[in-house]
């Protein structure tokens, strides 16, 4: 069995497109840009603030030299009041995290989030008692695929790398399992699809929450 799961956040534990598109769109909207639609975020959102406000204000036709310094900036401010528009769990993650921690397995949050509202949305979401710690963007975490924050993650809870799995949804989250010789899962019900997990090496994909708690009870290596 395995003694560690590390998640990450945006299109893993939680459905955040909204909280991500409305922010933005509040800045897009002031600097008299085209707003984008909720569902182009996907894309946009993964590798931390900045790359989303780089590819937010590109696609909307933004010029990134003049522009970017400022977009960012009021992204940063509205996303830390609206960090929560429509924001839920998805369909049986709640349960997944139940039964994690009813065997006996710590589950934690890395993400490219900065850290206050990585730690707002998952204490909003599930509580301060369910998450065993939450990582987000720090100036001294980078953002990931740097294994430091998952090697940080592992060392806090005394937990080697055969003794973890990293969870997540995009090409990123496997990069960054792979950088820290974790296990990885990729998600099928994330912002990104089968083929961009596939490619960026996912050890093994999941359809449904309840087929990482199968994974997660299986024999691993260091037994």
């Amino acid at each position: 069995m395995y003694r560690l799961c590390i998640f990450d956040l945006d299109g893993t534990l939680a459905s955040t497109l909204e909280s991500m598109a409305y922010s933005a769109n509040l800045v897009l909207g002031e600097l008299g840009l085209k707003k984008q639609p909720a569902d182009a975020f996907r894309y946009f959102a993964g590798d931390g603030a900045m790359e989303l406000s780089k590819r937010c204000l590109k696609a909307a036709g933004g010029d990134l030299e003049s522009q970017l310094a400022l977009f960012y900036k009021r992204y940063r401010e509205e996303f830390a009041r609206y960090c929560m528009y429509q924001v839920k769990p998805y369909p049986g993650i709640m349960k997944l995290l139940h039964s994690l921690k009813e065997h006996g397995i710590r589950v934690t949050v890395l993400s490219n989030k900065p850290h206050d509202q990585a730690v707002d949305v998952v204490e909003s979401l599930f509580g301060k008692e369910m998450l065993d710690a939450v990582q987000g963007q720090t100036d001294a975490v980078p953002r990931k695929p740097s294994p430091i924050g998952a090697v940080r993650l592992m060392d806090r809870f005394h937990v080697s790398p055969e003794e973890c799995l990293y969870i997540g949804d995009t090409a990123t989250d496997m990069e960054t399992g792979r950088n820290a010789s974790i296990r990885t899962i990729g998600v099928l019900w994330g912002f990104r699809d089968r083929e961009e997990l596939t490619k960026s090496g996912a050890s093994v994909l999941a359809e449904k929450p309840e087929e990482i708690l199968e994974i997660a009870l299986e024999e691993n290596e260091s037994l």
